[in-house]
C-alpha cells in the first residue's frame, strides 16, 4: 500500500503504478510535449528517474508510434559511472531499445575528474561544470542520432531546486524559460520533461515496485552544489506541510509565465559566436567553461 500524504489517498500497488503512468501521459498531453510518430532520444543515466521514464515511454510508444533511443553520457568519474553504464546496457537490451554512449572525453576532450583538477578555483563548482557539459552533450548526442525530441527525467523536485538556484543567483531570465511547455531550438531539437509534475519520492517507489534496478550511489561531487541544500529544505517542508511542493510548483509556473511575457526580448534561438550552438549570450556557457579550463578545443569547434 502507498499513502499519498498530499492527497489523502491510500493506493494499492497496481493503482499506484497506474497513477504514475497516467500522470506522465497527462503531463505529456497537457504541455503538448510529443507529436505522433516523433523520434525521441531519452537521456538515461542509470538512476531511478531516467530508467522509469524510459520504461513508461516504452510502454506507450507503440500506440503513439514513437521511436525511442536511449543515450547515456559518460562524464568520466572514476568508480561511479561504470556501474550505471552496465545497468543501462542491460535494461535497454531487456526492453529492446537501442542505446548509445557519448563521453565528455569524446565531445570536449576532458572528463569530469580532470576538470575538477583543472578548474582554477573551487568557487566554480563541479555541478556547474558538469551541468553545462551534460546539457550540451545530450543535445549533441540527440542530433547525431537523428532525434527531433530530447526527453529528460527531471522531476518536480528538480524543478523547484533549479528555480531556487536561479532565484538566489539573480538569474531572473532563466526563470522565464522554466515553464514546462517545450521549446524548439534553432537546431530543430525540442526538449521535454514528462516527469515535471511528479515527486521524486514517488518515482523511487515506482521503480522499486516495478522491479527496476537502478544505481543508488550518489555522485561523489554532488555536495559541492547548493542544490543538495534546497533538496533537504523542500523535503523537510513537505513532511510538515504535505502538498507544499505542488503549491510551490504551481506558483513557479505562474511566475515563469509572467517573466517570459515581460521579458519579450528573451531569445533562446541565438547562436554562440564561437561554436555556433544555441546560446542566450554571445558566447555560450560551454565555450566559457572551455576557456575557463584553458582547453585546446580545435576539434570541438571544427
Amino acid at each position: 500500500m502507498f499513502s499519498r500524504q498530499y492527497s489523502g489517498e491510500i493506493l494499492c500497488k497496481r493503482c499506484f503504478l497506474n497513477s504514475i503512468e497516467k500522470k506522465t501521459i497527462q503531463t505529456i498531453s497537457k504541455y503538448s510535449m510529443i507529436r505522433y510518430g516523433e523520434k525521441i532520444a531519452v537521456g538515461v543515466s542509470g538512476g531511478k528517474d531516467s530508467l522509469v521514464l524510459l520504461h513508461i515511454l516504452n510502454k506507450i510508444a507503440n500506440q503513439n508510434n514513437y521511436k525511442l533511443i536511449a543515450i547515456t553520457i559518460d562524464e568520466g568519474i572514476e568508480g561511479y559511472r561504470n556501474e550505471s553504464l552496465s545497468i543501462v546496457k542491460e535494461f535497454c537490451n531487456n526492453i529492446n531499445v537501442p542505446y548509445f554512449i557519448f563521453s565528455y572525453d569524446e565531445l570536449f576532450g576532458i572528463n569530469m575528474d580532470e576538470a575538477i583538477e583543472t578548474r582554477p578555483s573551487k568557487k566554480t563548482t563541479s555541478c556547474s561544470i558538469c551541468g553545462t557539459f551534460r546539457r550540451r552533450a545530450l543535445d549533441l548526442a540527440s542530433i547525431r542520432i537523428g532525434a527531433g525530441v530530447l526527453a529528460t527525467a527531471h522531476n518536480l523536485d528538480d524543478y523547484l531546486q533549479t528555480f531556487m538556484i536561479n532565484l538566489f543567483s539573480g538569474d531572473v531570465d532563466r526563470i522565464g524559460w522554466m515553464y514546462p511547455q517545450p521549446i524548439e531550438y534553432h537546431n530543430g531539437l525540442k526538449k521535454i520533461k514528462p516527469f515535471v509534475e511528479l515527486y521524486e519520492s514517488e518515482i523511487v517507489f515506482y521503480a522499486f515496485h516495478s522491479g527496476i534496478a537502478f544505481q543508488s550511489d550518489q555522485c561523489p561531487y554532488m555536495h559541492e552544489s547548493i542544490r543538495t541544500d534546497f533538496r533537504e529544505f523542500f523535503n523537510n517542508l513537505e513532511k510538515i506541510r504535505p502538498g507544499i511542493k505542488y503549491n510551490c510548483f504551481n506558483s513557479m509556473n505562474k511566475l515563469s509565465k509572467i517573466v517570459k511575457t515581460f521579458k519579450k526580448n528573451i531569445n533562446v534561438k541565438n547562436s554562440c559566436l564561437i561554436c555556433g550552438e544555441t546560446s542566450t549570450n554571445q558566447i555560450c556557457s560551454v565555450c566559457t567553461t572551455i576557456q575557463m579550463l584553458d582547453l585546446d578545443k580545435k576539434n570541438y569547434y571544427d
